[in-house]
């Protein structure tokens, strides 16, 4: 267990939460540290020092390859082009955010509350990666792809909207802008030092006055919360 065994204090026991990713991964896990430590963000606690980035970064990869052979199978006539801009809203962090926290996923990860800023972010969608690649140290390739094409992407991610919709909140927002004679800027409010990583707080001044703020661990990822903020608040957030 090595390293993975500091974070076992921080969950209850191995029976609860067991019960607890049954309901979210559609099996029996069978080596919970690598699930714990899949839900544990860098920001908690204080006194352990591992954190799910590592896994994040694997399951990220495991995430777009499996939906690039899933998209590649269910629209045989369609070109690289129309492929790639597809598999990208489906991986971006806004989509699995929004993924993790209608699966619930918000609930058992592990972070510093007191930090508003991150219950904003998408430290739920990066925990979902995580999650994948805790699934394929656990079970393997092919339940990793059952697992994201029947836990994820069948319940929860709607291809027939994601084709018709555009997931670009900051160029949706400066649409809106341009057209309608508006003065509008993203400008950079905060950085600051998590652990060794900078966090990013990105304001949306509209005719001179901030209208929304966003967070993130780059300056593209929080002007796009802050603009998906900003949308909501002028009441944009529908397609027209």
């Amino acid at each position: 267990m090595g390293r993975l065994s500091r974070i076992l204090n921080f969950f209850s026991s191995d029976k609860e939460i067991k019960a607890q990713l049954e309901q979210v991964l559609g099996f029996t896990p069978k080596r919970v540290a690598f699930y714990r430590l899949a839900l544990m963000h860098r920001s908690r606690p204080d006194d352990v020092t591992d954190s799910n980035e590592r896994l994040e970064f694997l399951g990220d990869a495991f995430l777009g390859a499996i939906v690039a052979e899933y998209l590649f199978k269910k629209y045989p006539y369609e070109d690289e082009g129309y492929l790639t801009e597809l598999r990208s809203k489906i991986v971006r962090r806004e989509t699995m955010n929004n993924v993790a926290l209608r699966m619930g996923l918000n609930k058992l990860v592990v972070y510093n509350t007191n930090d508003r800023s991150l219950g904003r972010s998408h430290i739920f969608g990066n925990a979902l990666e995580a999650l994948i690649g805790a699934v394929y140290l656990d079970q393997g390739l092919e339940v990793t792809r059952k697992f994201i094409l029947n836990q994820l992407i069948r319940p929860y991610v709607d291809l027939d909207m994601m084709e018709s919709t555009d997931t670009n909140f900051k160029n949706r927002l400066l649409s809106w802008a341009q057209k309608n004679n508006h003065t509008m800027s993203f400008d950079t409010l905060d950085e600051k030092l998590e652990n060794t990583r900078k966090l990013f707080t990105v304001g949306i001044m509209l005719n001179g006055e901030i209208i929304a703020s966003g967070t993130g661990y780059n300056k593209k990822d929080a002007g796009q919360v802050a603009a998906q903020a900003a949308l909501e608040k002028l009441g944009l957030n529908e397609q027209k």
